[in-house]
């Protein structure tokens, strides 16, 4: 299954009290936790295709290596871009951005695998 590189899908989220490192115990602070960046670039990536898959077929994160560049405040909107940069059969990849209002705060690459749902969750049971 080949999937046209090039699509882009956005999206965008508030942070609030539960999206933060105090929250999510990967820090102490009340910042826009990396985890939750993360969360957010895997979605929209996610999101990206999905509309192109076929009845019965998902994608399933499998690696993302980002930076985590700048503090993001509860309160402040964070906007996040994916672009599907390489299609080969199952394997996708993403270029991952996310910015605040003021800022680049992370980018990175994530792939995911597209796969049968009903076959995938036959193999782990």
């Amino acid at each position: 299954m080949e999937i046209k590189t090039g699509i882009k899908n956005t999206s965008e989220i508030i942070v609030t009290e539960k999206d933060t490192a105090a929250n999510y115990g990967s820090g102490l602070l009340k910042v826009f936790a990396t985890p939750a960046m993360v969360a957010l670039m895997e979605n929209t990536a996610l999101n990206c295709v999905k509309n192109f898959l076929p009845k019965g077929y998902d994608t399933v994160g499998t690696e993302i290596n980002i930076k985590h560049l700048n503090p993001t405040p509860v309160g402040k909107k964070v906007k996040c871009t994916a672009v599907l940069t390489k299609s080969d059969n199952n394997k996708l990849t993403f270029e991952v951005n996310a910015s605040d209002e003021n800022n680049l705060i992370g980018t990175g690459i994530h792939k995911r695998y597209i796969i049968n749902k009903e076959s995938f969750m036959e193999k782990i049971k």
